[in-house]
């Protein structure tokens, strides 16, 4: 097991390392202006440019910026946004925002997600069945911040139980909204999922056999059901927990969350193309995305005795 798990971080590594320096390309050759040239004569952004080591070879600026991420966590300043502060001062009040709510509406959907496909396998062609049915279709077909609009509307203008938009002093209750709204989608799919895989292992033999020998309720659904069930369901979750944790753009934009969403609808949508604000929430999506997929294949190794099996006999 700590061969497969090593072999998997040199991967994750690589991996990053390469992504970065592709985003780090097309950035450079994007089209667009960082600087509001309108503002500026062609002196100003010349020096500025200069100052960025803009006119540097391509590689030579790779390596001066790798350095500085890695040696002293530094993105870079920011060239329109922030007054040109460093990014790294700006970043971690977004990514406390995002991960914050981002993990409230994780929370909220992997556990309500579980009880309805729990609930709907084990109610077959029954009630619960038909509405977690339903509830999987409407939470995949309505984008989240339609939703989000409908609960503002009822909760936040007409009964006023919720701030109308993000307010930082009152962070729990400004939170419900975005974080119900973003969870709808990964509650419905986790929803769907289970059920569908549970329903799949309770019809197999192994399942059989153990109520033939007797054992029937919790017992069997933890047991033999739902462990073996976990596995696609957690290929599922992994992909949604990164796109919740960084935020989603329509809703962060909306609702006025100062997040890494929002950051990022900034950057591009500015005066100027913020190129180091692009690239360092790119780099952050891909190192999250990377990790995230990194513990799940460490979570399918602790899951799966076949892969356990397997690195045993590798080594």
């Amino acid at each position: 097991m700590t061969k497969y798990i090593i072999k998997r971080v040199i991967m994750a590594l690589v991996t990053l390392f390469l992504i970065t320096f592709l985003l780090f390309l097309l950035v450079r050759i994007m089209p667009g202006n960082p600087f509001p040239s309108e503002r500026m004569s062609a002196e100003a952004i010349a020096k500025k440019r200069a100052e960025m080591g803009l006119d540097d070879p391509i590689f030579v600026q790779f390596g001066n910026y790798l350095k500085n991420v890695i040696a002293k966590g530094s993105f870079g300043k920011g060239s329109s946004l922030y007054n040109g502060a460093p990014i790294s001062t700006v970043l971690p009040q977004c990514m406390a925002n995002s991960f914050k709510i981002g993990g409230l509406s994780i929370l909220i959907g992997v556990v309500v997600g579980l009880i309805l496909g729990i609930a709907a396998a084990l109610n077959r062609g029954r009630f619960w069945d038909t509405f977690c049915t339903v509830l999987s279709i409407l939470g995949v077909c309505v984008p989240s911040y339609v939703f989000m609009i409908f609960l503002q509307y009822f909760l936040a203008y007409k009964v006023t139980i919720f701030p109308f938009y993000f307010d930082a002093s009152r962070f729990l209750g400004s939170a419900i909204i975005p974080a119900v709204s973003l969870s709808l989608f990964s509650m419905s799919t986790v929803a769907r999922f289970t059920r569908n895989e549970m329903v799949e292992v309770m019809d197999s033999d192994y399942v059989l056999l153990a109520e033939s020998k007797g054992m029937y309720g919790t017992k069997l659904v933890t047991r033999h059901i739902l462990r073996n069930a976990l596995i696609p369901i957690v290929t599922v979750i992994a992909p949604l927990v990164v796109d919740l944790l960084t935020g989603a753009l329509v809703v962060e934009k909306i609702y006025g969350i100062n997040g890494l969403g929002k950051l990022m609808v900034d950057a591009i949508s500015g005066e100027g193309i913020d190129y180091n604000y692009v690239l360092a929430l790119g780099i952050i999506y891909s190192a999250l995305y990377i990790g995230i997929m990194l513990i799940l294949d460490i979570t399918y190794g602790l899951l799966d005795p076949r892969i356990r099996l397997a690195n045993r006999k590798e080594s």
